[in-house]
């Protein structure tokens, strides 16, 4: 595989782009919205730039990922030559069905159809489309050009072939893919998630304030960051959506997210990306 389509130019979307770009891959970065690409493209410079900056490449291999990247907004246009479309839009079961019809109908028969979901099933994503063998979950983490891991999601009908394929694909980009069934929140969430839930819910219950339980966290369990920090980071209305898929999958009243996350989120504070959360950016 040397063509790459990526739907979504948002920080999962360009970073993705931006990780296929370094290691050789000639990427489409598609989004309806041309402004969102000018962004992507800013902020896969200015995360070359602190790679310069920190000798691990240098400013020639900075412009040579650049230039392997090219925008589309209109969908038909930046899939004609892919292998694989890694689709990472809004984490909106509906709007992934919706792509992914749409894709079915427009890829080449070989194109393996991937989502970015960190908790949406991939087997239902599979059945809007006519392919479900070659559709599979390649979950990365933020930021993708640092982080290690993919979670390389198993639909019902995937086959071994496109496991085979989409692991072999994550090992070339220097990332360790690990393979994991379909149920909800696969691994990574599914353990998240509840962790970052119970955190609000000791704020919620006056237990300590938010830097005392990041702290504990921090100093106790050697994370790296704290619970309510990474919660701001990832979007509180993220984590809502994947605690609420993963309450109506499993029907356990363990999954049933914090009301002061609820609230919070009603209320629009969101975390980093709308300059308060647990705390203030």
């Amino acid at each position: 595989m040397q063509h790459i389509s990526v739907v979504g130019a948002g920080t999962m979307g360009n970073g993705i782009a931006h990780t296929f770009a370094q290691f050789g891959f000639d990427v489409a970065l598609i989004d309806v919205d041309a402004a969102a690409l000018v962004r992507a493209l800013a902020a896969i410079s200015n995360n070359l730039d602190r790679q310069v900056k920190k000798e691990t490449i240098t400013e020639a291999d900075k412009q040579r990922t650049l230039g392997r990247i090219t925008t589309y907004t209109a969908l038909a246009d930046g899939i004609t030559d892919a292998d694989i479309v890694v689709e990472a839009a809004t984490e909106n079961e509906a709007i992934k069905l919706r792509l992914f019809g749409e894709l079915d109908g427009l890829c080449a028969k070989h194109t393996i159809l991937a989502s970015n979901t960190s908790s949406i099933s991939i087997t239902k994503i599979a059945s809007a489309t006519r392919r479900a063998d070659r559709v599979i979950g390649m979950h990365f983490m933020n930021p993708v050009p640092v982080m290690k891991l993919v979670e390389v999601i198993k639909g019902y009908h995937t086959s071994e072939n496109t496991t085979r394929s989409v692991v072999a694909l994550s090992q070339r980009l220097d990332k360790t893919p690990v393979e994991v069934n379909d149920y909800p929140g696969f691994v990574a969430n599914r353990i998240l998630m509840p962790m970052i839930n119970e955190a609000i819910y000791a704020l919620y219950e006056g237990v300590a304030d938010a830097r005392a339980i990041d702290t504990v966290m921090k100093l106790g369990m050697a994370h790296p960051m704290g619970p309510l920090q990474l919660a701001d980071f990832i979007g509180l209305d993220v984590c809502l959506a994947i605690l609420r898929v993963l309450h109506e999958g499993f029907g356990h009243p363990k999954y049933a997210p914090c009301p002061l996350l609820v609230n919070m989120v009603a209320a629009g504070t969101l975390g980093k990306k709308s300059g308060r959360g647990f705390y203030d950016y």
